[in-house]
């Protein structure tokens, strides 16, 4: 495994940590101090495979990602793609998730959707933001057109300043209940 390292326009391929070190150390804005070279050392030997972000002051960041690359050429062409099996198949998973999403099979969906509802607060007359758990049977034609009708439902009965989570995100469930007649 070798770890791409880039502050702005200053970048490299290295296959070591101490490499790694050596890089950062040579960049004066980065500041490197045993704090930062322990925490980059720990990320480097640990089985995460999800690209690291460092702050350097507001706005200013350097990355690391592991990457299977052998050299530069190959990262910037992703030929080294890490596959999602090593990591816990968690990629796998919500990517087969945003399949069945879009899975034409027309009938009967439940669908699940947990979202922020304005609301007035009768004494003050003031609104806030209020977690809404919503469930409702729809006939549609897929879990995106499930998700579709249960929004625009909603959207004719409650405040136009609620707000909806993505039918990818975690907020929002469906399940397929059967075939409509």
């Amino acid at each position: 495994m070798n770890i791409y390292l880039r502050y702005f326009d200053r970048e490299t391929l290295v296959k070591t940590a101490d490499e790694a070190i050596d890089f950062l150390s040579s960049i004066s804005e980065i500041g490197m101090n045993p704090v930062l070279e322990n925490d980059v050392r720990d990320y480097l030997a640990s089985d995460v495979f999800y690209p690291k972000r460092y702050k350097i002051r507001p706005r200013v960041y350097f990355i690391i990602i592991k990457t299977d690359a052998a050299t530069m050429q190959d990262f910037k062409d992703k030929k080294a793609v890490h596959p999602a099996a090593s990591a816990g198949g968690h990629e796998r998973g919500a990517s087969s998730a945003v399949a069945k999403l879009s899975e034409e099979r027309y009938g009967w969906y439940e669908g699940v959707i947990d979202f922020k509802r304005v609301l007035m607060v009768p004494g003050t007359g003031k609104f806030q933001y209020r977690d809404t758990h919503f469930v409702a049977r729809v006939k549609a034609a897929s879990g995106l057109d499930c998700y579709n009708r249960i929004v625009e439902h909603l959207q004719e009965r409650v405040d136009g300043r609620s707000q909806f989570p993505s039918a990818k995100g975690k907020n929002f469930r469906f399940r397929f209940l059967g075939q409509a007649k």
